[in-house]
């Protein structure tokens, strides 16, 4: 029998030092029942809890293959989501924060996605013409619009190949939420600039003409991801002028410039990758998420790596960081109690469609 929640007020006032030792013991009540999961974006003081690490993707399938029966995901929502979506029936997943969310996925709603379905089809036969590509870092009910609408998930590593995929099918994209990672995919398959056109969901039409509508390929719905838009072209240029030798990575979810001004492009892990891989002695300017940055900065230190953060400006993911060490500690004591609190549940219709999208896409990647 489940006992009463304890109430996330009595954790507030915690030292850090506190929440730590609460989050140990937590855990070796709990032993093998739950499993921390952590973004790679995810704050140090909570990092160093996690059982997995990783992008949201890879934590939702590693989490569904261990024993736990509690998933607790130190990312965001939508990744307790996908997680909810790709785990066993009797696993429940569990997200530390609420208020954890992703302002780039909420720029794209079911409300306004279904506006540009309907404005779409006064020009074309969207279902007929238009495949429906989501980025992971987007809400369930996006994930099973596409499902629905023969549509399809991308993630940052996989997007160029997801667009190869979508346009055998059909002769048209639309791709939500992150218009940067949707341009630089195009762009990766030789699509013509003047074909990707930018879809604003707060104009009629997207702010397109009937002819713009049926000139595009690929339609980018107009969102962005905070923490990548501050970086710019001239703090390449800056380092290059510093730094002659020095090597550039970027994430695509970073605006078309900076990408076409790195060396090279990819995903979290790719980043990781190509850094620890990289010669010793090497110089790096690193266009990501902060924690990310600093955490690979000290890991390859030894190896006389110099790793920077692309923007002068301190700049992380302000949402994921709303997850703290007393966060942690409230949730792992409740579930040490019985009693789970903040579960993600994406609703039966809807998780069936989405991880119909999900699965379309791991069989093509």
């Amino acid at each position: 029998m489940q006992t009463a929640a304890i109430h996330f007020d009595r954790f507030n006032t915690l030292s850090d030092a506190d929440a730590h030792e609460r989050i140990r013991a937590a855990r070796e009540r709990l032993g093998k029942k739950a499993v921390i999961l952590c973004h790679h974006y995810q704050r140090a003081d909570v990092y160093q809890h996690a059982d997995l690490t990783g992008d949201s993707l890879k934590l939702s399938r590693n989490a569904s293959q261990t024993d736990a029966e509690w998933i607790v995901f130190c990312g965001v929502h939508f990744m307790a989501e996908v997680a909810d979506i790709m785990s066993r029936p009797e696993q429940i997943s569990i997200l530390p924060d609420m208020a954890a969310g992703c302002s780039m996925a909420d720029m794209a709603s079911l409300a306004k996605v279904e506006r540009c379905w309907r404005e779409l089809s006064e020009v074309l036969d969207p279902d007929e013409v238009v495949t429906p590509v989501t980025y992971i870092n987007s809400s369930a009910d996006l994930k099973a619009f596409c499902g629905e609408h023969g549509g399809i998930v991308c993630t940052s590593s996989n997007a160029p190949k997801i667009l190869e995929w979508s346009l055998a099918r059909r002769e048209k994209v639309l791709f939500f939420p992150d218009q940067h990672l949707g341009r630089w995919s195009g762009y990766k398959r030789d699509i013509p600039m003047d074909e990707m056109m930018v879809w604003d969901p707060d104009l009629e039409m997207g702010g397109l003409s009937p002819a713009e509508i049926k000139k595009a390929k690929l339609f980018l719905w107009k969102g962005h991801c905070s923490v990548h838009q501050m970086f710019q072209p001239g703090h390449i240029l800056r380092f290059r002028n510093e730094h002659p030798d020095g090597l550039v990575v970027s994430h695509p979810e970073s605006s078309f410039e900076v990408c076409r001004q790195s060396d090279y492009v990819g995903s979290t892990e790719h980043i990781i990758k190509v850094v620890k891989e990289s010669a010793p002695g090497t110089r790096w300017l690193v266009g990501t998420e902060l924690n990310l940055v600093q955490r690979l900065a000290e890991e390859v230190k030894a190896e006389g790596k110099i790793v920077q953060f692309m923007a002068p400006t301190v700049c992380m993911c302000s949402t994921m960081q709303r997850i703290d060490p007393q966060h942690l500690a409230w949730t792992l004591e409740n579930l040490a109690e019985g009693k789970v609190v903040n579960r993600i549940t994406v609703p039966p219709h809807e998780a069936v469609l989405a991880k119909l999208a999900l699965e379309r896409m791991l069989e093509v990647s």
